[in-house]
């Protein structure tokens, strides 16, 4: 006879809310300074139109997020769960030695930081914390997020057979709604076309999270020359409101 599986423990209330608290625009990271691009995109006439935004942060989810940050974030979970530390230090090192240009490698770094500076004023006692502030040359955004998923776990509480996929969720919404307020501001576009590429985003996060959960280290990969190079003409661009 076929097994049948039973139905996964929903995560609690707490956790929840904790996940989505770390998906808010709200947090203070700092992440609605930076554009990762896109603004050197719209100076350069690449993205004019609300279809052109569209097309550009579907690209970028699909060929930079869901092969690099959102992988990493997928190991690093569980690795600071299982207290880890060689591996945190493998992975973040990947993230800092993968960012194409100065600009994209300060925003992983300022935002990682920025997240332990949180994590420590919260309240919560976690040695984990501290391990994480001393990684060289600075914790990175995607392993700092990681951090902050596994203290959504009380200690001595077995973590959620889900938990890896609630916080890719997270992890990729609280992306692109920042990066659509990016392209709000810098196209410039109205409310209603962010909502629309918003809801365009959020299609397509779910399948990624399932391919992301399934990349090895050796297929992890941060390769996008065309972001790259818009990247590094922002660094000198004569106007602009962002910080990547």
């Amino acid at each position: 006879m076929p097994k049948v599986r039973s139905a996964p423990i929903p995560l609690s209330p707490s956790i929840r809310l904790q996940l989505m608290w770390l998906a808010s625009p709200a947090l203070p990271v700092g992440g609605f300074s930076y554009s990762e691009g896109l603004e050197a995109a719209v100076d350069t006439g690449r993205v004019q139109t609300e279809a052109q935004a569209a097309h550009w942060l579907l690209y970028q989810l699909q060929l930079s997020l869901a092969r690099s940050d959102m992988p990493v974030v997928a190991r690093a979970v569980p690795a600071w769960l299982r207290g880890d530390l060689a591996r945190i230090s493998e992975l973040n090192e990947w993230v800092t030695q993968t960012r194409e240009t100065s600009e994209l490698r300060l925003q992983t770094e300022q935002m990682g930081r920025s997240l332990v500076e949180w994590l420590r004023n919260n309240g919560q006692q976690d040695e984990r914390t501290a391990a994480c502030a001393s990684l060289k040359p600075a914790p990175t955004w995607p392993v700092a997020f990681a951090l902050a998923v596994a203290q959504c776990i009380p200690k001595g509480m077995p973590p959620p057979p889900q938990l890896v996929e609630e916080a890719l969720l997270a992890y990729a919404f609280g992306w692109a709604e920042n990066m659509v307020q990016t392209a709000i501001k810098a196209v410039p576009l109205g409310q209603s076309a962010g909502q629309r590429i918003l809801q365009a985003l959020t299609q397509a996060i779910p399948s990624l999270i399932e391919s992301a959960c399934q990349v090895t280290d050796s297929q992890r990969q941060a390769f996008t020359p065309m972001l790259a190079i818009l990247s590094a003409q922002h660094e000198s661009q004569y106007s602009r409101l962002f910080r990547s």
